[in-house]
């Protein structure tokens, strides 16, 4: 009997991602003091692993790789392994992403790094086959090489390092404050990421096709700005071909993180919370703005499929979906047409197969990935159906491959509940809970905000990650500016002034503790903190958001609610900082592009003033829900309580009842108009904003 393997250092790790590597026969360390140390001591490189759990390539790694005896032994005798799960060290990822991206002219993962002890890097890349294949040198004949360079050309390593080093702080540099942004500088911003428009299949760039959330959130906001209608029409493009296609899971509801073709057809199947977070408030605002049937639907299967398949019992929501089930990328999503015939039955096979677009020859590896090439429309037209008919055939069809996929083994789910993504998840799910009027959307958010609030807020320090109940290393600033936007949009959900008071500490919090006093904006990790290399402040918006465009929107915000000029002062500060770099390449500052037009929009307050639960002021809500005005600052005074929120909102204490029922007072641009009493006059008005 061979004997059973031995665990190495990753152990008593909480992380999912390390605990799939624990068995590995590479002596791998988590990140920490033991391992650097032992570098330092023994006098050998690091190498850095840097991946997560849901990633198909990492996994290839591994098994190719890291699973192997013989690499193995070159690692653990030349090297010292260190493995990080960038989910729960960003700001390592970031870092050494940024140095091989410097090196090699791309990023990734598995992202692969060689450090000398002190942490220096002097070669990296990401996959790496366990021999020479594709262009790639193998990873076995890799190790030696770099281990031999290391012993014998310590100064050209120095050298390369010390030049790494210095492009590093260049990417830092972001000279002083500049001009406000103004009109122009947003309108010159939006036709420079249109200009990354596809006609054809929608979307921004080509294969492979990413959603580029941030970007259309800014074009979006340009539109309510600008108002130039082809933008929102290529807007409204994009949003239905993800939604048709194969990026979009037809069955359970959720987007993948990105599809290989241009088409979005073939996905790469991992699910990842973010990228859900960020596209449910994209398909709600169209919605608002067009009633799109399909953007509705969409906005609530994907919504349903969080708090079905990602939320914990206790409440946060877990980090992501994996791509592969039972080895194989894709098992779990992907159909043969006989499959297809037989659960959809004879009756209905013909049509499921075309409204799924599902053929002999299949769209990937010979399976069919389901998409929905037809409108309900046309299906009907080519069966000689009314839509209504049509749909509700179709609709059976579904729930039939529906309980047969249930029975398939699901992917991994890692189940780590990241802050900052569970900060953008609840601000999706409060939206929806305004905008489709579902109140379990709500009550998720709720849920997932106080378990991070009572778990992981300990003290003043705000911690980033839970698993199982363990926290892991404190948070960065996107951890605590993502919360508190997300605690702002629970205020305007249900009208508690404790979420509003959360996130004021939030923001105090992150003012105290990664603040930079010289320039006002707010570093990544912690000023009590390590932070290898260079001191990095949360600079640009990539997949996320960046901490300091986060910022800029929370403070924004805060200042219009409370009228602090503090706030505005702070966002003021990010916007003037960034714009010079922003200008140059708005793909990098889309957020903050955003924080940018909500910083130009005149102002738009609205406040109601009457008791909660009245259905009329409920009506009243429904009404200012259903516009998409981002500029909008929302609040409900009841006049029977309302000390609280007239001391945290100065604004609320002008505002009192107005005859019998509810009042509505709207003011905008500095100018307030005649008290309104009705929801279809205050529907009327918003209307008419939104159209000026």
């Amino acid at each position: 009997m061979s004997a059973e393997p031995r665990p190495n250092h990753l152990a008593r790790a909480t992380s999912p991602y390390l605990k799939q590597h624990q068995y590995n026969p590479v002596d791998w360390h988590p990140w920490g003091p033991e391992a650097l140390e032992q570098a330092r001591r023994e006098d050998k490189p690091i190498f850095l692993s840097i991946g997560y759990s849901t990633c198909h390539w990492c996994h290839v790694m591994a098994h190719e790789s890291f699973e192997d005896e013989g690499i193995a032994a070159i690692l653990n005798e030349h090297f010292i392994s260190i493995k990080v799960d960038r989910e729960e060290r960003p700001d390592l990822d970031e870092t050494y992403m940024s140095v091989v991206t410097a090196l090699t002219g791309r990023g990734g993962w598995p992202l692969s790094v060689f450090l000398t002890p002190d942490l220096q890097p002097f070669y990296g890349g990401t996959y790496f086959p366990p021999q020479d294949r594709g262009g790639l040198p193998g990873f076995s004949r890799l190790l030696l090489a770099l281990s031999q360079a290391y012993r014998q050309n310590q100064e050209q390593i120095a050298e390369l390092s010390r030049r790494l080093l210095d492009h590093l702080q260049k990417m830092e540099g972001m000279g002083g404050a500049g001009p406000e942004p103004d009109q122009q500088a947003v309108f010159q911003a939006g036709q420079m990421l249109l200009q990354d428009y596809d006609p054809v299949h929608g979307g921004l760039g080509a294969a492979p096709k990413f959603p580029r959330s941030l970007e259309l959130g800014f074009l979006l906001h340009y539109y309510r700005y600008i108002g130039e209608f082809p933008v929102l029409e290529k807007l409204a493009f994009t949003l239905e071909k993800m939604a048709r296609g194969g990026i979009y899971d037809q069955l359970g509801g959720g987007f993948a993180r990105y599809t290989v073709d241009g088409a979005w057809v073939v996905p790469h199947f991992e699910k990842m919370l973010y990228d859900n977070a960020l596209l449910v408030p994209l398909y709600l605002a169209h919605y608002q703005l067009q009633g799109s049937i399909l953007s509705r639907r969409i906005a609530a299967e994907t919504l349903d499929f969080v708090l079905r398949e990602m939320q914990a019992p206790d409440g946060g929501f877990y980090s992501g979906w994996d791509a592969d089930s039972e080895g194989v990328e894709g098992k779990y999503y992907v159909w043969s047409l006989e499959e297809v015939e037989r659960v959809a039955g004879p009756a209905r096979a013909a049509l499921a197969a075309a409204a799924l677009g599902v053929t002999k020859e299949g769209n990937f590896e010979g399976a069919n990935i389901l998409t929905r090439p037809l409108t309900i429309e046309k299906l009907a037209q080519r069966f000689t159906l009314t839509p209504e008919q049509a749909e509700k055939e179709l609709d059976a069809a579904l729930e039939a491959l529906r309980r047969v996929r249930e029975q398939r083994v699901k992917p991994h789910r890692d189940e780590k509940i990241i802050v900052s993504w569970n900060g953008l998840m609840i601000s999706a799910s409060a939206l929806g809970t305004q905008v489709l009027g579902e109140r379990r959307y709500y009550e998720a958010a709720a849920k997932a905000a106080r378990y991070l609030l009572e778990h992981l807020l300990q003290g003043e320090v705000l911690y980033r990650s839970a698993t199982a109940g363990q926290v892991s290393v404190p948070g960065f600033s996107e951890d605590y500016a993502s919360l508190a936007l997300a605690l702002l949009d629970l205020y305007e959900t249900d009208f508690d002034p404790a979420w509003l008071t959360a996130a004021r500490k939030l923001m105090a919090l992150l003012d105290q503790n990664f603040l930079d006093p010289e320039d006002g904006l707010y570093f990544y990790v912690a000023r009590d903190r390590e932070s290898p290399l260079i001191r990095s402040k949360s600079i640009f918006d990539q997949t996320l958001p960046s901490g300091n465009s986060l910022a800029a929107r929370v403070c924004l915000n805060l200042h219009r609610l409370t009228e602090e000029d503090t706030y505005r002062q702070r966002a003021q500060t990010i916007l003037r900082t960034f714009l010079g770099r922003a200008r140059e390449n708005p793909f990098a500052f889309s957020h903050l592009w955003t924080a940018a037009v909500l910083y130009l929009l005149p102002p738009l307050d609205l406040t109601l003033v009457g008791d909660p639960h009245d259905p009329r002021l409920q009506e009243m809500l429904a009404a200012a829900y259903g516009q998409f005005l981002p500029e909008r600052r929302l609040l409900v005074k009841n006049p029977a309580d309302c000390e609280v929120i007239e001391d945290l909102s100065p604004a609320a204490r002008t505002y009192g009842p107005l005859g019998e029922g509810p009042t509505a007072f709207l003011c905008h641009d500095f100018t307030c108009r005649p008290a309104i009493k009705t929801a279809a006059e205050l529907a009327a008005r918003l209307e008419q904003f939104r159209r000026g």
